[in-house]
């Protein structure tokens, strides 16, 4: 009975500490959903074109990119607690920064200092539920993870809906969101694990990347599809002559498929598997942003806009999903860490490309690259399975 009960304790303690790093994710996913449209707003007043719109968003990205390889360090050098706490107060200073200077040119810096920045809490809560998760509910649990992360980027632009685009409110509301991130952090994760050295992969990301290139370019394109519509969809609905408060909207329902459909997907996963999830999601992705030309003068592009952010950032989900079914210990923080670096790399690829597409013929780029990229991983996927069953 003892060892029962010490038992059912340390379930509900580890189910505690994956609410908490869950809710502390939330609060930080709201600072940044708040900022892509915010920028573009803020940018377009400006007179900025698109394609430096799409540049100015791919600064974060950059950053992730360059502090991805450093995580499993920082991890045995301060500990994971520590750096979690330290990068979202980090994070709340950057946008303090980005509030008083009002300068566009410096934007630029300092978006790239939150790409460094927030890549550690990316890395560490995504570790931290994928070795809480117990293997048989993993889809599940990654679904509620991300609704819940995705409820924070729709709460993001319903707080710039609310508090409005001018002077310090919604920098104060992004500073809020880091800071809430920090305490919650501070409070739930002296516990966690998920950072043991098993000696599953040699080479640290590189190692990663021989190992599951397919995983990588699925990261890449769910990045480069959610980056590209979140930066430009507004500049794709002025095309279209919708008003400013639709075009902020836009964003919000891409982020509220995020809420709604990422429990059943992860459901899905646990019966197909993540690798046929990620086929299916990138071709519903395609098939949405093709439709949305067609549809975005209509009430039709609402649910549409749902069904795309859900499946575009479920392709992420998916490969979550598999990876914590395939790896453990230092392998699963080596291969989060490349998942940061390659999110980061689709960032780069993604916004300034359909930027200037958008800029060369117009709205169509957006749904052009966002098609293109998904009909390349649908491809690059079906080879890699092609290539198991032969061997």
């Amino acid at each position: 009975m003892v060892a029962t009960g010490s038992s059912d304790g340390e379930a509900a303690t580890q189910w505690a500490a994956l609410a908490g790093v869950t809710a502390a994710l939330a609060m930080f996913g709201a600072a940044q959903g708040l900022s892509y449209p915010l920028f573009t707003l803020l940018m377009q007043r400006q007179g900025m074109s698109p394609a430096l719109i799409g540049l100015s968003a791919a600064m974060m990205p950059v950053g992730l990119i360059l502090s991805a390889a450093f995580v499993p360090a920082a991890v045995r050098l301060v500990g994971a607690r520590n750096l979690a706490v330290g990068c979202s107060l980090a994070g709340a200073l950057c946008f303090l920064g980005i509030g008083y200077l009002q300068d566009w040119v410096a934007w630029f810096i300092i978006r790239f200092l939150v790409g460094v920045v927030i890549n550690p809490l990316y890395v560490l809560g995504e570790v931290w539920a994928l070795s809480l998760a117990p293997p048989t509910r993993r889809g599940r649990v990654m679904g509620v993870f991300n609704t819940l992360l995705g409820a924070g980027y729709a709460a993001g632009p319903l707080i710039l809906i609310t508090v409005g685009t001018s002077g310090w409110p919604p920098f104060v509301a992004a500073i809020s969101g880091f800071a809430l991130c920090a305490l919650i952090l501070r409070a739930v994760s002296s516990k966690l694990t998920g950072f043991e050295d098993d000696g599953q992969v040699s080479g640290g990301i590189v190692g990663f990347a021989k190992l599951a290139p397919a995983l990588l370019l699925a990261v890449l394109v769910a990045a480069a599809v959610q980056q590209s519509t979140y930066a430009l969809m507004p500049v794709f609905g002025s095309g279209y002559g919708l008003p400013e408060a639709t075009l902020a909207a836009l964003v919000t329902a891409l982020s509220a498929g995020n809420i709604l459909l990422q429990i059943p997907l992860g459901l899905m996963a646990e019966r197909f598997g993540g690798r046929a999830m990620i086929v299916f999601c990138a071709l519903a992705t395609a098939a949405c942003a093709l439709s949305l030309p067609l549809l975005i003068t209509t009430p039709l592009v609402w649910p549409v806009l749902v069904v795309m952010g859900a499946v575009g950032y479920g392709v992420y989900t998916m490969a979550l999903v598999e990876l914590g079914s395939r790896f453990k210990g230092t392998a699963l923080v080596a291969g989060n860490a490349a998942f940061a670096l390659t999110w980061g790399a689709g960032g780069i690829v993604g916004p300034p490309g359909a930027g200037a597409l958008m800029q060369g013929i117009g709205p169509l780029g957006l749904p052009a690259v966002i098609a293109g990229l998904d009909a390349l991983l649908i491809a690059f996927a079906l080879y890699r399975s092609s290539g198991r069953r032969n061997r």
